[in-house]
């Protein structure tokens, strides 16, 4: 096809005052005739040709037109650059699945503003050697590869843009070594960033790599990277891997909203991290693997952890290192397992972590040194035989537990010190060991030392203050501890060297925390407030919005109780009623409170001791360990003796992906507790109508320990008006004229997906109506009492 437009040739020649200017029909014949140094103008159109450059031309669209010519032929390389040419405002498009669209051989020339919009294997490859310059170029590419830098090749990218990628959006493999600067790349289908192969290795300076369908940043095989002041975000995969003797260095990068870990680096790759953050992961922050693995981190913060993994994970002999870094608002911190696998922490904030803080187990390592952990469940573990390391000048405090040692770990703590633990400083049990030299205990709400279970634990120079239940508990009695202190009266004991406790003592478990000793003689019970009678209950349920069925579903147990309870008085043998329940139904439909009115019904007829609610979740159950599920379960089931053990969203003890859950076991361990004490506990379970089907279904002892089901249904319109009247009149407020006709069209309006709330919803909307009255009655200088009280359509939050 020919040519919309022609060619204009501006030849250089020998002398600088010669000048010659051709026509020419096509780029072909303008390029053959042109010659080191001219410049080629092109004029605006499309041309369908298949263009070399092989020698040092200027190759232009018309000035003032950018991007108003396009190369495009309909079969192989658009364009081929073998010359250090200058090119500059083209449109180069490609159809060959086969061929690169624009391919650099052996040269360096300079790119400049130009647009690759192709369907090609490859948007730019730059091969053989070549080092081009390119500045303020973009690929779009769905079909294949942005940027292929290989075989050696180099070059420099500097404020370039992958738009679009159908594989990665840039490569580097066969020893090429690019620089990219200030560059984007984004909506790709494969890695943001691909290298591979030895001698292969990218710098890049100030570029974003986001919105990946798979990997952001991948270095495999040897290659290297070098990442600075760069960010990684919104992938839907791992932000950054390496794997197979990668290496990988990022300096003051931010990898954040990583739906799967933000950085995991495997077979004995090496990863610097130096001021940079990762944050809003789905699984690990930093996941660590195989012998000779090794991450070091200076200056970090990971933090804000949106799944249920540990923040850090060393496993299978890796090694990491995090100096004077923060991990903050995870659920663990730091988990380091399986022998050879080793953690040095070194002048590190570690705080807000919902469970443990330092997890050691399978024989792993932990060097644990001058840190500050706070706000947490418990400090660090040491969990099992073989297990240990040191901690050493660390302060432990707002938590549950400061350290567990546990099944013969042999840990060493120097100079720690643990203030205000909910249960104990230091808690070793089940055949533990450990060495505690001038550490110190404060504040404790429980024990400052609390050692059982036939534990072999030295203690020298440890000193304990305002401890609660005491400042050194232990299974037997004698000699236990060398120069050790507290301000007890009871603290002058003769000093010894080591415990030993032979007698292993039966304990309830942990809830993050740590199981009370199970004392010789037991404190009298207190005497409980007496509750309110049967029919006061029933009448405070009568008082609830809607429910009407569920009323009558708990009526009918509450008859059936009361009855089965006077037939036993009259010497008549009594039905055997079932007391747990399944809730089904949307949030919102009151369920939580349906749980502790029938918890407080059956402790007035003499059921329940006590008849107080417990509510749990899934982070309350389940451990992070295998065997601390069964002990938070046990903790929950007895925290709720004499009352109600609520369950909310229990499906997610069983999720449909559960290959490594541990829900499983908490729904094995509360079976058996529920069959064992079938008396002293009611459990309810509550969640989704479907998702509880399937939750019943997981365990076949799980449906049959369940009475019945009661379904919450939505709530109508006029029932949600109610319940806004009700929290009008409990605030003084007034439904004003007009205000609850709105108000039934607005509940009838309001989309009823998965985030809609029902009473919550209502309640809601009451809150943005008091908001919206404030801003409109603030305007008034002298506001009358109904202009204080009555609440009018105007007031209502728009539908969004």
């Amino acid at each position: 096809m020919a040519p919309q437009g022609s060619v204009q040739v501006t030849h250089t020649g020998t002398s600088r005052w010669r000048r010659r200017t051709g026509e020419y029909a096509s780029l072909a014949a303008a390029l053959e005739a042109a010659g080191d140094g001219d410049v080629l103008s092109i004029a605006p159109g499309t041309y369908r040709e298949n263009l070399v450059l092989q020698r040092a031309v200027t190759l232009r669209g018309s000035e003032g037109a950018l991007g108003s010519v396009r190369i495009a032929p309909p079969d192989g390389v658009a364009l081929t650059i073998r010359a250090s040419a200058t090119v500059q405002d083209l449109h180069l498009e490609g159809q060959d699945s086969a061929s690169p669209a624009l391919l650099i051989e052996d040269c360096a020339p300079e790119l400049a503003d130009l647009r690759i919009a192709t369907r090609s294997a490859v948007g730019i490859e730059v091969r053989a050697g070549a080092r081009p310059t390119a500045r303020r170029c973009t690929v779009d590419n769905p079909a294949g590869i942005g940027i292929s830098v290989l075989d050696g090749a180099g070059g420099v990218f500097e404020d370039c843009e992958v738009v679009c990628a159908g594989q990665s959006g840039v490569s580097v493999q066969g020893g090429a070594h690019p620089r990219l600067e200030r560059c984007r790349i984004h909506h790709t289908s494969g890695a943001g960033l691909s290298l591979s192969g030895e001698n292969s290795a990218l710098e890049a300076v100030g570029c974003e790599i986001y919105e990946i369908k798979g990997t952001g940043v991948q270095v495999t095989t040897r290659a290297t990277g070098h990442l600075t002041d760069c960010t990684v975000h919104r992938t839907s995969a791992d932000g950054v891997t390496l794997d197979t003797d990668a290496v990988l260095t990022l300096s003051d990068c931010d990898i954040h909203d990583i739906p799967e870990n933000a950085i995991d680096l495997r077979a004995r790759s090496v990863l610097t991290l130096t001021r940079s953050k990762v944050r809003r992961f789905g699984r690990n922050g930093l996941s660590v693997w195989d012998p000779g693995t090794r991450v070091d981190a200076n200056q970090c913060e990971i933090h804000d952890s949106t799944g249920d993994y540990p923040a850090v994970w060393v496993s299978d002999g890796a090694t990491a290192v995090l100096d004077a870094c923060r991990v903050h608002d995870v659920p663990d911190a730091i988990f380091v397992l399986d022998r050879g696998s080793r953690a040095d922490v070194v002048d590190s904030d570690l705080a807000q972590v919902r469970n443990t803080v330092v997890s050691v187990s399978d024989g792993a390592t932990v060097q644990i040194d001058d840190c500050r952990i706070r706000e947490a469940a418990t400090g660090a573990w040491f969990r099992d035989h073989g297990s240990g390391g040191t901690l050493s000048n660390c302060t432990i405090d707002g938590v549950a537990t400061g350290v567990i040692v546990t099944k013969g770990a042999d840990p060493s703590i120097e100079r720690c010190t643990v203030s205000s633990p909910v249960e104990a400083g230091f808690y070793v049990s089940a055949e533990g060991r450990g060495t505690f030299h001038g550490c110190r205990v404060t504040g404790s709400s429980g024990y400052g030392f609390h050692i059982i279970d036939g534990c072999r634990t030295s203690l020298t120079r440890c000193r304990t203050e305002r401890c609660a239940r005491g400042g050194y508990e232990f299974a037997e009695p004698g000699p236990v501890r060398e120069e050790c202190t507290s301000d007890e009266s009871s603290a002058a004991e003769p000093a010894a060297a080591v415990l030993t406790a032979e007698r292993a003592v039966q304990t309830a478990g942990l809830l993050g925390g740590v199981p009370q000793q199970a004392a010789p003689e037991a404190a009298p019970p207190a005497v409980a407030e007496p509750g309110r009678p049967s029919d006061e209950v029933l009448g405070e349920l009568d008082t609830l919005v809607g429910l009407e069925s569920v009323k009558r579903e708990v009526r009918a147990l509450t008859d059936m109780i009361e009855v089965g309870r006077r037939r036993q008085l009259a010497g008549l043998k009594a039905a055997s009623a079932r007391r747990h329940l399944v809730f089904t139904g949307s949030p919102g439909t009151g369920k939580t409170t349906v749980a502790r009115l029938y918890g407080e019904i059956l402790a007035s007829l003499g059921v329940l001791q006590s008849g107080h609610l417990v509510e749990v979740s899934r982070v309350d159950l389940v451990g992070e360990h295998i065997g601390s599920t069964a002990i938070r379960t046990q903790e929950a089931f007895d925290k709720a003796r004499g009352g109600v053990l609520f369950i909310d969203e229990a499906y997610a003890l069983s999720p449909e992906d559960s290959g490594r859950d541990f829900g499983r076991e908490a729904i094995d361990t509360l079976v058996k507790l529920m069959e064992d004490h079938r008396e002293a506990v009611v459990v309810i379970v509550a969640g989704y109508t479907e998702e509880m089907r399937r939750f019943l279904s997981v365990n076949p002892g799980v449906a049959s320990r369940f009475s019945r089901t009661i379904v919450f249904g939505d709530y109508a319109p006029e029932e949600l008006l109610r319940i806004v009247e009700q929290q009008a009149q409990e605030h003084e407020y007034r439904i004003g004229e007009g205000a609850a006709e709105a108000l039934t069209k607005y509940f009838t309006m309001i989309p009823k997906g998965p985030g809609f709330g029902n009473g919550r919803t209502a309640r809601q909307t009451f809150e943005a109506m008091v908001e919206r009255h404030a801003g409109r009655v603030a305007q008034h200088a002298d506001p009358s009492t109904d202009d204080l009280t009555l609440l009018y359509p105007e007031d209502l939050p728009e539908l969004l």
